[in-house]
């Protein structure tokens, strides 16, 4: 055993000596192979975050679905892998039928769908080349089956494979460096073809005070504009830059520009420079001599940085910008016009063909006090094309809002468009069918956000034994001068409303730049308190689409200035004066360092699970207040009506230890570990549960007109039917015009009377 192991090792180091000696002293012409590094994937990505939000089902004799993915500016692909989820028919022939993997249209793999496995959960790791993985890609799974070596129907039942939308794209990505040129901004601090949450620190350099955050806020703003549906978050440093990765540095002072900045300065200056422990990322410097010309230059950035280019760059003149409107959101619907499908998706994206294509989906916002009560469905005029087929049965073009279902218009065959032809001499025509359809939506089906859907479903007709092909000859078109109508809305809404709030940042938003909102902070404020004022600045213009611009942040002492504004209400800290200056209107309240007070209603028992037109029937007020100690960290978000001014609007976003912030900042910004959302008067964030404690609306903002707001008023006690309600509303009106004449008579006559005889 001695002798055998010795020789067994013996022979062990002579083979690697060997293989030493053939890669060190390699032939005439042929460079050594070297040894292929372990893959280690840095970028995990699964099917659902690509966009499937349901397992993609393939079905027929070759039928695929496409994802598509893209790679960061600065970054390259090494390696790519997918650990992919299916199962399959048990009918599939295994020497006919396979899934093909393809990347922008060429083969990366195929995988054998051999009997033994069929008709259960499977997961294969399939090696995808590199080469292939260019900036935008498309992921594509083809199935190719078949049932049978005869004729086959190329729709059989047996057709079949499901793909798992939880199947990962795995990618080993190296760091590749940009020059330091503004004219590639947003990259790399934002890149779009990123599908992650942007992560971005904001890094204060010098005395942050209120222009320095004014101005932070408009730039968290515009990169929340951009990163849309993937949402923004905004870590706080100060004076302490990351060690890696890129940041956003704002530097106040000349003195402390030295320490980033080599030439001196000279003005509100913008400058991109390499990450000193991280030369693959960048810092972007904004720049001024003090406060006021940081605040310039941020502004600068988020308004105008489409025409900047080089490493550096010197503000010396920027104009006022227009004042913004109510409701001209670049985000969101107009309602002083109907508004085309074109201006809301690009045209390409409105066409489909096949015949069960993906859906057609657009997405659209409006302004959440748009009031519905008693009012019409907001129209949609539908004009759409498509190939009509000979013959057809169930051919059809599905309407839905967000999955629900709306309509069915059918998609007629040559049959029933020139029935005078006969099969012999009917022909297809030269051009898709034209057609149009008016479609009524509910407006509270819309919400702030929502999303039209429309899918064409071919019929398809069977020929007979060995005639059953398909043919890719089908198209389908939503026309873009299509419209949507919000102009016989009013704008009247139930306040306090915090969905609204978290959804698109109202009531702040109805002016996009934020001109008429203050943000309260307290002067000691603390890291975590402005990185919840970025969040949700970012939320703000992920919902306009534009920078608040014009946000105003004071501290409590100065609230009398900005009394006539929607206020913002940011505080860590129960003993804190920005928090404790609104003790008496808040329906809950932090009482000390471990004191809490809050009211609860029967909304803890019964939510309202849908939008009801007539927001009295959303009521739930306060029934009980409990107070308790606890050193537990949870925060609230609380909204009520300006003491100060009438019709104006406060929240509160509050915790009683900093920690408490970060939970109420995930917790707007909807992030998936969290059960329940903010919304009602009053909600509490605690141990990532969130629960809306009161829904008390006790204000309104905006205008019925008149006759509407008379009808608003006595519609509790007035019969139902419009047409009555106005009649009773009409002679009430005339009852008051009466005795509003007599009442001038009145006053004349005594007038008259004192005045003497000449």
């Amino acid at each position: 055993m001695l002798v055998g192991g010795l020789l067994s090792h013996t022979s062990s180091h002579a083979n690697e000596t060997t293989i030493a000696s053939e890669e060190t002293v390699a032939p005439i012409g042929i460079e050594p192979v070297a040894a292929t590094p372990p893959f280690v994937a840095n970028r995990n990505i699964t099917f659902q975050a690509l966009g499937a939000q349901y397992p993609l089902n393939l079905r027929g004799i070759d039928s695929s679905n496409t994802i598509p993915f893209s790679i960061r500016a600065d970054e390259v692909v090494t390696g790519a892998r997918l650990k992919l989820g299916y199962a399959y028919s048990p009918s599939l022939l295994p020497d006919l039928s396979h899934i093909n993997i393809l990347v922008n249209d060429e083969v990366a793999a195929t995988i054998a769908l051999p009997n033994d496995k069929a008709g259960r959960q499977l997961t294969k790791t399939v090696t995808l080349p590199a080469h292939l993985i260019t900036a935008y890609n498309q992921l594509r799974v083809q199935l190719v089956g078949h049932y049978t070596l005869e004729c086959e129907d190329p729709l059989h039942s047996s057709l079949w494979a499901n793909i798992s939308n939880r199947s990962t794209l795995e990618l080993a990505v190296n760091p590749l460096p940009l020059p330091d040129d503004l004219a590639l901004f947003p990259l790399p601090f934002f890149d779009p073809r990123d599908i992650e949450q942007l992560v971005l620190p904001f890094v204060f350099s010098g005395v942050a005070d209120n222009n320095v955050l004014e101005g932070a806020g408009a730039l968290s703003s515009w990169f929340g504009a951009m990163a849309g549906h993937r949402r923004a978050h905004f870590p706080v440093e100060k004076d302490v830059a990351p060690a890696s990765g890129n940041a956003i540095v704002f530097v106040n002072g000349a003195e402390q520009a030295r320490f980033f900045h080599s030439d001196p300065l000279a003005g509100p200056t913008l400058a991109v420079t390499p990450n000193p422990q991280d030369p693959s990322s960048k810092f972007l410097l904004i720049m001024g001599r003090n406060s006021e010309e940081l605040k310039q230059a941020a502004i600068a950035l988020a308004a105008g940085n489409q025409t900047l280019s080089g490493r550096a760059a010197l503000i010396t003149q920027f104009a006022e910008l227009k004042p913004r409107v109510p409701y001209d959101a670049p985000r969101w619907l107009r309602t002083d016009r109907p508004v085309a499908f074109g201006e809301l998706i690009d045209e390409k994206q409105l066409n489909v063909s096949g015949y069960s294509p993906d859906l057609i989906r657009i997405n659209v916002r409006t302004p959440p006090d748009l009031f519905a009560w008693r009012e019409k469905n907001v129209p949609i005029q539908l004009k759409y094309r498509y190939t009509p087929q000979p013959t057809s049965v169930n051919s059809s073009l599905l309407f839905s809002v967000d999955d629900l279902f709306m309509k069915s218009m059918p998609l007629f065959a040559l049959d029933d468009l020139y029935p005078e032809q006969t099969p012999a001499t009917q022909t297809l025509p030269d051009q898709d069918i034209p057609s149009h359809a008016l479609l009524e939506v509910p407006l509270n089906t819309l919400k702030s956000s929502a999303q039209l859907q429309f899918r064409y479903m071919y019929d398809y007709i069977k020929q007979g034994e060995c005639r059953d092909i398909i043919i890719d000859n089908v198209r389908g078109l939503i026309d873009p001068e299509s419209t949507i109508d919000l102009t016989s809305y009013p704008h009247f809404k139930a306040m306090p409303d915090l969905t609204s709030f978290v959804d698109s940042g109202w009531p702040y938003t109805r002016l996009a730049d934020l001109s008429e909102t203050a943000v309260i902070l307290d002067k000691q404020f603390s890291a975590d308190e402005v990185t919840l004022y970025l969040d949700l600045m970012g939320l703000m213009g992920e919902s306009t689409g534009y920078p608040a611009l014009a946000v105003t942040v004071t501290h409590i002492d100065g609230i009398d200035a900005v009394a006539n504004k929607d206020l913002l209400v940011l505080a860590a800290g129960a003993e804190k004066p920005a928090l404790t200056y609104w003790n008496d209107f808040l329906t809950g309240s932090y009482t000390g360092a471990d004191g809490k007070r809050l009211g609860t209603s029967d909304l803890l028992y019964k939510r309202l699970m849908w939008p009801t037109p007539d927001p009295r029937n959303a009521i739930v007020p306060q029934r009980a207040t409990i107070n308790y100690d606890s050193r537990g960290s949870s925060a609230i978000v609380a909204g009520f009506e300006s003491p100060k001014v009438p019709g104006r609007s406060v929240v509160v976003v509050a915790s009683n230890q900093p920690e408490g912030l970060k939970q109420a900042s995930s917790a707007i910004l909807k992030n998936e570990d969290f059960q329940g959302t903010v919304g009602g008067s009053l909600s509490i964030v605690r141990n990532n549960k969130i629960d809306q404690l009161v829904a008390d609306q006790t204000y309104y903002t905006g205008d019925l007109g008149f006759f509407k707001h008379i009808q608003w008023v006595l519609s509790p006690y007035l019969p139902a039917a419009p047409w009555k309600a106005a009649l009773i509303a009409l002679l009430a009106l005339l009852v008051v015009a009466a005795l509003v004449t007599q009442l001038a008579r009145k006053v004349l006559r005594n007038r008259k009377a004192r005045t003497p005889k000449a």
